[in-house]
């Protein structure tokens, strides 16, 4: 059993049932905290228990409501340490405005970087997340960031799967490198789409290199949105030849169209992590959830303790 009464593990509103379950792998229970909104929507949090001394966690992904949520978690970062709390780690299973890492057209912001310097001024002393859209990220903090990965969880449900002739598919040139990371772990070939993408959520398959014919292909992504570019890469893995199509990603955040165009694509099955607290309506039959909380737990506890967590990254 582990226990230490300084190790404090709190939780907003985005994902409770997570936190409850990182709390159980801890063996502690939940702080005694509550989201309160006032009227004009403006929201408050009351702690009911001393954090003074205490190192804190601070469970809560960024995901929709982004703006709700972050502000939830902002705010509570600010209550624990008006409450002299000795360290606040903000634990951001999914980090929210990710997508915005850098300049693309004149004028644009950056906001991951606005994030990052709102829950620093807040009064986080670190961040523990994991899949960063870019891992370029971690340097807009001036704090530490514990970046985990989701590909262990992910390489495991595989291997356990036990199917034979697979093929590890990205589904764009940005994700080569997360396909990749899969591919060796689970030691199979990899293939790539080559698309191109005239405007935001909407993209073109152009080409796929690699061979994929008579193969079972798995895609990986860090985020499926409106699942646009899944199912049309799906669809493209069929028509050229695939046996069967398996699709995985960290972060489900199944916006706009999703659940509609992913209920009609020629996808056997498609695993997601629990970083997202996925509704009853958009849990698909072929949908399978990986928890992270035991990865997150090993994570609280080893930086808890000042000890490595190294050792997480290539757990499998």
């Amino acid at each position: 059993m582990y226990y230490d009464r300084k190790l404090k593990i709190f939780s907003c509103t985005a994902n409770v049932p997570l936190a409850k379950s990182i709390a159980e792998k801890i063996e502690t229970n939940l702080g005694d905290s509550e989201v309160i909104r006032f009227s004009d929507g403006e929201v408050s949090i009351r702690i009911g228990e001393s954090v003074r001394g205490s190192d804190v966690y601070v469970i809560q992904p960024t995901s929709a409501p982004g703006n709700e949520n972050l502000m939830e978690l902002l705010v509570m970062i600010d209550a624990l340490k008006r409450a002299s709390a000795k360290r606040i780690t903000a634990v951001m299973p999914y980090y929210g405005y990710a997508r915005q890492d850098r300049k693309t057209r004149p004028r644009d912001p950056i906001t991951a970087k606005l994030v990052a310097n709102l829950l620093t001024t807040a009064g986080a002393d670190r961040i523990l997340t994991i899949d960063l859209h870019a891992g370029a990220i971690q340097g807009f903090f001036d704090i530490p960031v514990d970046h985990m990965t989701a590909a262990p969880l992910l390489a495991d449900y595989f291997t356990n799967k036990g199917t034979n002739d697979l093929v590890v598919v990205s589904p764009d040139i940005g994700g080569v490198t997360r396909a990749r990371d899969l591919a060796e772990r689970l030691s199979v070939p990899l293939a790539i789409i080559d698309k191109r993408r005239p405007q935001a959520n909407v993209s073109e398959i152009m080409n796929i290199i690699g061979d994929i014919k008579d193969k079972n292909t798995i895609m990986v992504d860090d985020i499926i949105d409106t699942a646009g570019t899944i199912t049309l890469a799906a669809k493209a893995l069929i028509d050229r030849g695939a046996k069967k199509v398996y699709a995985c990603c960290t972060h489900p955040v199944f916006s706009g169209p999703a659940i509609d165009l992913l209920s009609k694509a020629p996808i056997s099955e498609l695993v997601v992590c629990d970083t997202i607290l996925l509704p009853e309506e958009k849990q698909l039959p072929n949908i399978k959830i990986c928890s992270v909380a035991e990865l997150l737990a090993d994570a609280i506890i080893r930086i808890h303790e000042d000890l490595s967590i190294s050792t997480l990254f290539d757990a499998t």
